[in-house]
């Protein structure tokens, strides 16, 4: 196995950063370039990426994102999809944007946007960092917006909190390979895995109340998680056709 793979495979979410620590900017400049490397739709780079280092800047993004790490690590990177790009582009050559309405610029946008986080979050690691997603940048997504000044048609996705670790969890188990890779066709029946997966996963779920997967998800998903989601969106100009 490659060292980049066996990289891949020891990642853990660090929660607790070392107080007081910058990560240099050659070495920042690094895992955003790398971020910039990831494949993407069209090539059109369809994300912004906004670094947040100010401590009382940080202090509030933890507020907002009810995560209080965010306050804690070097540098919160927000990962932000962005079609004011191709806003500009079409004013430019006098083109409509007729798109602007479609749904599937928020599949394009959050992919891109994935893509471009997990090179950030490969590369940061690589230089010994330790770092999460914060995928509560949506919990108050309207007031994030107007904290970091995103114009129209551009919304945050997720955030990476990258820091020097400052504690040593283990790496946890994933599902068994078998209940996410089918070839030729999908596999509906894998509750037998989740259900052993329950038991693999409870030592290291402390965090989650020492239960299973399938219950966890269960309740992650019993109602709506972030609330505003959809009429933010058409705040910033998307989905103008829906209802």
């Amino acid at each position: 196995m490659n060292p980049v793979i066996l990289q891949m495979m020891k990642h853990r979410s660090i929660r607790s950063y070392k107080a007081g620590e910058t990560i240099p900017d050659e070495k920042l400049d690094q895992i955003i370039r790398a971020a910039q490397s990831a494949p993407s739709w069209i090539n059109g780079q369809h994300y912004s990426i906004i670094g947040v280092k100010d401590k009382a800047r940080k202090q509030k993004l933890a507020e907002y994102t009810k995560n209080p790490y965010v306050a804690d690590c070097s540098v919160f990177l927000v990962f932000v999809g962005d079609f004011y790009r191709v806003e500009l582009a079409s004013e430019k050559h006098q083109k409509h944007f007729t798109t602007r309405s479609e749904e599937d610029l928020l599949l394009i946008a959050s992919v891109d946007v994935g893509l471009a986080c997990q090179n950030a979050l490969t590369a940061a690691e690589s230089l010994g960092y330790g770092t999460v997603c914060i995928g509560g940048i949506r919990r108050n997504i309207s007031d994030v917006a107007d904290f970091l000044g995103l114009p129209e048609m551009t919304f945050p996705i997720v955030g990476l909190c990258i820091g020097v670790p400052d504690q040593d969890p283990p790496v946890k188990p994933r599902l068994p390979k078998e209940a996410v890779y089918f070839e030729e066709v999908y596999q509906p029946d894998t509750l037998p895995l989740l259900e052993a997966y329950d038991k693999t996963i409870i030592p290291f779920s402390k965090r989650e109340g020492s239960i299973g997967f399938t219950e966890r998800m269960a309740n992650f998903y019993d109602k709506p998680y972030y609330s505003g989601i959809t009429e933010f969106l058409k705040k910033q100009g998307f989905l103008k056709g829906s209802k």
